[in-house]
């Protein structure tokens, strides 16, 4: 258990968190420097780290190690930027609620089905309590395509898998992570030759980077099963047909992560976010909310 939480309340009352001070706490923590946050705030770094000097003695806690170019959070500071985040969010749509003018209209979103689960239940549910009169349309489809229907105009928005590192990408990047090996966990398939791999149709980024990263490496392989879905291709691993590339973060039990030294490396996965031009006050906000929802995890 954390200090932060054994800590017993008195009958005094207890001090109230300044929203700019835990601006500042938060953003010092996204950003990894006094430096690098002051420059987002427009603040000195000396103002900064007066505020959080300030905020540790009204906590009774060290919040950052201070290294040389670096801060890291302490195991308190960590809890913190938890509650930190969440009162932010909640004091915006607190102040939206009441302030801001009402948004109406209708947004169109599409999203690829592996970030599905990922973010769009957080996403939906923020976005309907503090924009309830905004109706919003989701595509779940392939990237090329939603990038084609966001050219139409018949979205506004698009999250969509990145292209290879040193390829112009469209839009910008919100999130991540490794792209590794993926199988069942007591499977075979990975022993076998030609190699069975599971993979989307053409066109799709991931595709391309596993069979670059396979031809590269000079391995033998053979494309078992094909399906545009996340959980076709999971359905394949589960029957033990088929290996594949796969986000780190989407595998689950029963299938693997393969620490296999014939499998060649295979780089990040990227998704972007991507708006069409002139897009509205509505689809703005809600690309807010999607930023968000990646940055947070």
């Amino acid at each position: 258990m954390n200090q932060l939480s054994t800590i017993a309340p008195s009958r005094a009352a207890l001090p109230l968190l300044d929203s700019e001070v835990l601006r500042t706490f938060v953003t010092i923590a996204e950003s990894g420097g006094f430096t690098r946050a002051a420059q987002q705030l427009f603040r000195t770094p000396s103002a900064l780290s007066m505020q959080i000097k300030r905020l540790e003695e009204t906590l009774g806690q060290t919040l950052f190690v201070r290294e040389a170019r670096y801060v890291r959070l302490t195991s308190e500071g960590e809890v913190l930027l938890g509650y930190g985040r969440r009162l932010l969010k909640l004091n915006a749509e607190a102040v939206t609620q009441f302030l801001a003018p009402t948004i109406e209209g209708r947004v169109g979103l599409g999203i690829t089905d592996d970030v599905v689960g990922r973010i769009l239940p957080t996403v939906l549910a923020q976005f309907a309590r503090s924009h309830p009169a905004v109706q919003v349309d989701v595509v779940v489809g392939r990237s090329k395509d939603l990038l084609a229907q966001l050219d139409d105009g018949e979205l506004d928005l698009a999250l969509v898998m990145s292209v290879e590192p040193g390829q112009a990408t469209r839009g910008d990047i919100v999130h991540s992570e490794p792209l590794v090996w993926a199988g069942r966990e007591d499977g075979v398939a990975v022993q076998r030759t030609p190699l069975p791999v599971t993979l989307a149709q053409q066109g799709c980024a991931w595709r391309r980077i596993t069979l670059n990263a396979l031809d590269h490496a000079g391995i033998d392989y053979r494309i078992a099963y094909s399906c545009d879905h996340c959980a076709g291709q999971e359905a394949a691993m589960l029957a033990d047909l088929a290996v594949t590339a796969f986000p780190k973060s989407l595998i689950r039990s029963p299938l693997k992560r393969l620490h296999n030294d014939s499998l060649p490396p295979l780089g990040d996965y990227q998704v972007a976010l991507v708006k069409r031009a002139g897009s509205s006050d509505a689809s703005e906000v809600l690309a807010e909310r999607v930023v968000e929802a990646f940055r947070e995890g």
